[in-house]
């Protein structure tokens, strides 16, 4: 897997910042917040992928994010943050009442890498509970699940069943054709 990249306390601090930041700007001006990256540490300019999940007593209330790096890090916090809080397809926007009870988590992914398996059963011995991040691909369908859903889908058999679920598939599906990536993250906090 790739050198994972650290991040100093104030960094992590920095950007749980701009989540909040970002969704209570969206809040007040029901748009995304403007960034200039210049002023940030070089870590949290490098171009990274992220994902923002927002939770309310421990339940999901929004995660959005991306799967390829294609802007500095601090922008797509503020980016997915605000999409989590307003665009997330299976919850309403995020109301005021709700901000002060938000739990902010950042995953901060790094770079994707080709499985390599001769079977479903192969991969499923491959699979790192806990550590591994999972992309799904079959022709159109396409799907993901982060480290962090290892904790409520704990066996192998049950998160790639719940992954192709989520890509639209039948949970027994199986190809020649189907393609997974797999990726870890550094989680915020």
């Amino acid at each position: 897997m790739s050198t994972e990249q650290t991040y100093s306390n104030e960094e992590r601090n920095t950007l749980l910042e701009l989540a909040s930041k970002s969704i209570r700007f969206g809040l007040s001006h029901n748009t995304t917040m403007p960034i200039s990256t210049d002023e940030y540490s070089e870590s949290l300019r490098q171009e990274r992928a992220t994902f923002v999940t927002l939770k309310i007593n421990s339940n999901l209330r929004g995660c959005i994010g991306t799967l390829e790096a294609h802007r500095p890090l601090a922008a797509d916090v503020i980016h997915n943050a605000h999409a989590a809080a307003f665009s997330d397809p299976r919850f309403p926007p995020l109301t005021e009442n709700e901000f002060d009870k938000l739990e902010l988590h950042i995953s901060i992914l790094n770079p994707a890498e080709e499985m390599e398996f001769s079977s479903e059963k192969d991969l499923k011995t491959q699979l790192r509970p806990g550590i591994d991040g999972l992309i799904l691909t079959e022709g159109h369908s396409r799907s993901t699940f982060l480290p962090s859903v290892w904790e409520s889908l704990t066996s192998a058999d049950d998160f790639l069943c719940h992954l192709k679920l989520k890509a639209g598939l039948p949970a027994n599906y199986w190809s020649e054709t189907i393609n997974f990536k797999r990726y870890t993250t550094t989680s915020i906090p």
